[in-house]
């Protein structure tokens, strides 16, 4: 069994509130279920330590297991855990595993207890304090712009390890005074992991004796603590090069030096130096390393929020002028993204107190002796403190929701509260300003930040090539979050502030019991989408001019590829070679892994090469985005392919493959029955992880009214009430509006922007159109390559071009170039539509811009995948 946990961000079962608890205060912790004899919750904490401890939450507020023999406390109730910290700071002080390190350390201020600590506190107190901040906002800055400077455009970085050699660098320099070697460096980095693990292996013995058996994982501890005391002392007894500052003397081995110890008189000892500078160098490195990169993951993830903390730096932090706390105190969103990542990423994944005396917690009396263990992590993902606790939302912190909040604890609370806490913060900060004013980081494909945990969580694997940021790009995004906040549409992070979200075209479609089809779009909206279909003239037949089809790619009646753009569109930076087609691999991997498909189904799975329709759709979607959209577009394709065969003639089957689906969305969150839900669910988390409360509710408006038409089609086909026998054109149409997934893939374009188009936008019954215009004008193109593959179906086809051929009892030659004048003429009065809403909503253009790509990505996708190919009688594909 290996103690390395790697895990997702998903730990905290969902609950309402917190249990009363009716039992009296005598009453024993409820035992955590799944205890194995001899083991007891050993290996289900060593499997999935998140897992594992965010269960426990929903069995009360202080939980307890077994590690072999021992019983250990798990407190999970936010407001217990300060009780603990605070109130009981004195009889429930360090646990097993700071004793580990005490052995190795000393009694510095981590591990000491009582009146040892409060005088070493006050000690080590004046390296910390107010006045001297400026001076470490300048050898900050000075470092990370040395560091970033040496990076080359290019040149791929493995974030994590650069990250930890920021930070130290940025502590022996700031605390120190002092210069590393590399070697030392290296060495320290190195020796890291071997002391963490360690530290959580001692911690578990039954015997502390046993931490002196030359096990491999003692001697490999042994060793680390060795490098790190080696480290240190080169820290602690040398100084940075060049001319001593008068400052020098407020180093922190300076300051302990001249300090005498209260208990004795005496001045502390050389050891007593370099105990302190280890809890600096342990403290001040790996934990603010990880959250840095965590910091850039989810900067890279949102690009929405990255442009606001440019622009935000671009107001209040100009380039070129140093860090001042002044300036730090006015970076109020700033401070909130990293509040977020902080809050999703604590880096703590779990600590240990002792109770010395007995004690009460809430309803339960705490005997001596007894261990507590309590996650940081746990807690700030406990979905009853934090709305949808797996988002990354720094709204949530804005206006001074989070601050004093007993819940959010990343630097504990009471009397061993970090000495250092504003020093890390500005540390956040001011790296990461200097790092992104300077580079553009693009995640390399498959390498995203994911959890280790040990006592930490750490983020490894997180691999990005750098760009130049030019010059004035912090600029111009400053510029466009300005017109967006002058826009009036979103709170801060993205959230809309007014309420006046208008009902979006595609809610709720439901089969009339006439028999016609769902439908919410605007009268205006429908109008102008089914008009073409009312009179057949022979001058229709004609190509209208400048139609984007008026040359074939495939038979002669289909349509030829090549995406529509104007002079205006701005240019798409090139995706880096294999950037597309890793993403396939993994989302083969994805579909595999949920059971959406046998490993045997997958080449002709792949052949649809549904990731170049996302490429081709929309070009600037990179890393983890890009496998979301590539995984919801394949997990689609699936569910319509499995309509082709009886659920699309059976309603009752119909719906019992899509009502679990459009629960979900309705905030059902049963255990899933189906591999299908289960993924749907995972899919669900990710599209609406940050977004805001308005767009989440009209995602699952138009999901609900996509997932509907597969019922509802069923039910026409038992019917009888298929197009042009009992179902209307205008009903067909607006059947395949929804049924097509182009209003979900609309919506996406603001969640993969980082922020909802701006409300005044939405509002606009001109978008309207412009969105119906964009779902018609790509499920028509979609219709024109797929009609080869539907005449040959049994069922009955949903498609435009059968559908006009049977109701106009016209040739199919003729239906197919109606249809492509129709596909003309939209894309004609879409450009009109954008161009006036752009003049009104100048904020919201990329939006409009991303309605023009999506269809020219299906229409250059269409003419190249094999998914719509079919086979002659003697197999050969045509």
């Amino acid at each position: 069994m290996t103690l390395t946990t790697e895990t997702r961000k998903r730990i905290v079962p969902p609950r309402t509130a917190p249990r009363p608890s009716p039992l009296a205060r005598s009453a024993v912790p409820p035992l955590a279920p799944g205890a194995l004899p001899g083991l007891g919750h050993a290996t289900a904490l060593l499997r999935d330590p998140l897992g594992f401890l965010g269960s426990l939450a929903r069995h009360g507020g202080v939980v307890r297991i077994r590690l072999g023999p021992r019983t250990v406390c798990v407190v999970t109730d936010a407001r217990l855990v300060h009780t603990l910290l605070v109130a009981l700071a004195y009889d429930c002080p360090r646990g097993a595993v700071q004793d580990t390190l005490k052995t190795a350390f000393g009694d510095g201020l981590l591990m000491s207890e009582g009146q040892a600590h409060r005088d070493r506190r006050r000690i080590i107190q004046p390296a910390f304090a107010p006045d001297r901040m400026g001076e470490y906002l300048a050898v900050m800055h000075q470092v990370t712009e040395e560091r970033a400077g040496r990076w080359r455009a290019g040149q791929v970085l493995d974030v994590a390890k650069e990250m930890n050699h920021l930070a130290l660098e940025i502590v022996t320099r700031s605390l120190f005074d002092a210069r590393l070697s590399e070697d030392a460096t290296v060495a320290f980095h190195q020796a890291l992991p071997d002391l963490v693990k360690g530290q959580i292996v001692q911690s578990l013995y039954p015997h502390p004796a046993l931490a002196r058996v030359p096990l491999p994982v003692n001697r490999r501890f042994e060793s680390a603590v060795r490098v790190l005391n080696q480290v240190v002392d080169q820290a602690v007894n040398g100084r940075a090069p060049g001319p001593r500052s008068e400052t020098a003397r407020h180093t922190l081995p300076a300051l302990l030096r001249a300090a005498t110890d209260p208990a004795t008189g005496l001045p502390l000892t050389e050891a007593d130096v370099r105990s302190e500078a280890i809890t600096m160098f342990g403290a001040g490195t790996e934990t603010v390393s990880t959250t840095l990169t965590w910091l850039l993951d989810e900067l890279l993830r949102h690009p929405g929020v990255e442009a606001r903390v440019l622009a935000e730096l671009d107001e209040h932090l100009p380039a070129g002028t140093a860090p001042t706390p002044e300036a730090l105190a006015r970076l109020t969103y700033t401070r909130s993204v990293t509040q977020e990542v902080v809050r999703l990423h604590a880096p703590n994944a779990f600590l240990m107190r002792t109770a010395e005396a007995p004690v009460e917690l809430g309803p339960y009396r705490i005997p001596a002796g007894t261990e507590l263990l309590y996650s940081l992590t746990a807690l700030h993902r406990d979905p009853v403190r934090y709305p949808e606790p797996l988002a990354f939302r720094p709204e949530r912190w804005q206006d001074g929701g989070g601050s004093g909040r007993p819940s959010f604890l990343p630097f504990g609370a009471g009397k061993h509260k970090c000495i250092g806490e504003a020093f890390a913060w500005a540390e956040l900060t001011v790296a990461a300003a200097a790092i992104l004013r300077r580079w553009r980081p693009a995640a390399v494909p498959g390498s995203r930040a994911r959890e280790v945990v040990w006592t930490t969580v750490q983020a490894q694997g997180l691999r990005v090539r750098l760009a130049p940021r030019e010059p004035r790009a912090a600029g111009r995004e400053r510029a466009s979050g300005g017109q967006r906040k002058a826009a009036g549409e979103c709170a801060p992070g993205g959230e809309r502030r007014s309420g006046d979200e208008r009902t979006a075209p595609g809610g709720g479609p439901t089969p009339s019991p006439g028999g016609t089809g769902p439908g919410t779009e605007r009268p205006g909206a429908e109008r102008r989408g089914t008009e073409w279909l009312g009179a057949e003239r022979p001058g229709t037949e004609r190509p209208a001019p400048g139609c984007p089809f008026a040359a074939a790619a495939r038979p002669s009646d289909l349509p030829a590829t090549g995406p529509a753009t104007t002079p205006t569109s701005p240019p798409v930076p090139a995706r880096l070679p294999g950037e597309l087609r890793a993403a396939a691999d993994r989302h083969a991997d994805w579909a595999v892994r949920h059971g959406l498909l046998a490993p045997s189904e997958l080449p002709g799975y792949r052949a649809y090469a549904l990731h170049e329709l996302i490429g081709h759709s929309f070009p600037r979607v990179r890393g983890a985005e890009l496998d979301l959209l590539v995984d919801m577009l394949g997990w689609f394709t699936i569910l319509d392919d499995r309509f082709d065969g009886p659920p699309g003639r059976r309603p009752a089957e119909a719906h019992a493959l899509v009502d679990p689906l459009i629960a979900l969305l309705d905030g059902n969150r049963t255990p899933p029955e189906s591999r299908l839900l289960a993924s749907w669910r995972e899919l669900w988390d990710r599209q609406t992880a940050s977004m805001s409360p308005a767009w989440r509710a009209r995602a699952a408006r138009e999901w609900q009214s996509c997932l509907a038409t597969f019922p509802a089609e069923a039910d026409h086909r038992a019917r009888g009430t298929v197009p042009a026998h009992g179902l209307g054109l205008t009903d067909t149409m607006r059947l395949r509006r929804h049924g097509s997934c182009l209003y979900p893939f609309m919506n996406i374009l603001e969640r993969v922007h980082g922020t909802d188009a701006p409300a005044a936008l939405h509002a606009e019954p001109a978008l309207h159109r412009l969105r119906a215009n964009t779902a018609d004008a790509a499920t028509l193109i979609n219709d024109l390559y797929s009609l080869d593959r539907e005449e040959r179906q049994t069922a009955a086809a949903f498609n435009t071009v059968l559908t006009l051929q049977r109701a106009r009892h016209c040739t199919r030659s003729r239906a197919v170039r109606a249809v492509r004048e129709r596909v003309a003429r939209l894309r004609q009065e879409s450009e009109e539509l954008r161009l006036e809403l752009q003049r009104r909503h100048p904020a919201g253009r990329w939006y409009l811009d991303g309605t023009r790509e999506l269809v020219a990505g299906v229409q250059a996708w269409t003419s190249t995948s094999d998914r719509y190919l079919v086979r002659d009688d003697d197999g050969r594909r045509r």
